[in-house]
């Protein structure tokens, strides 16, 4: 499953904690993934992954988590079954509900 293979693999190579869904006492900072969109074609599956990174500290704070998220994700194909990974675009999305600074980062990956 290839959200437990992301989910894996940032945990180790990221200094926070990473999560599938925003938890209800979140840490000061923290990411979660989540796959948007997913397909397959001739047994070579894709998929959509949105990589948010969160902090309670600053914008910066959250810039520079999603500087490390990016980072890793440039190198998951080393270390995993993923084929390939692509940055497809990455932006300032800040949560006004939850008063947390996040960027996010959508990833195009094929496994």
């Amino acid at each position: 499953m290839i959200e437990k293979i992301i989910y894996d693999y940032l945990e180790n190579k990221i200094d926070v904690p990473v999560y599938l869904s925003i938890p209800s006492d979140p840490a000061d900072e923290f990411v979660t993934i989540e796959k948007t969109a997913g397909n397959e074609e001739n047994h070579i599956e894709s998929a959509v992954f949105a990589v948010q990174s969160y902090s309670s500290k600053s914008l910066l704070r959250a810039c520079k988590l999603n500087e490390d998220v990016k980072t890793a994700m440039r190198k998951i194909t080393a270390e995993t079954s993923v084929m390939h990974c692509k940055l497809n675009t990455n932006y300032n999305f800040t949560d006004t509900r939850t008063k947390f600074y996040r960027y996010q980062s959508v990833f195009d990956i094929n496994y």
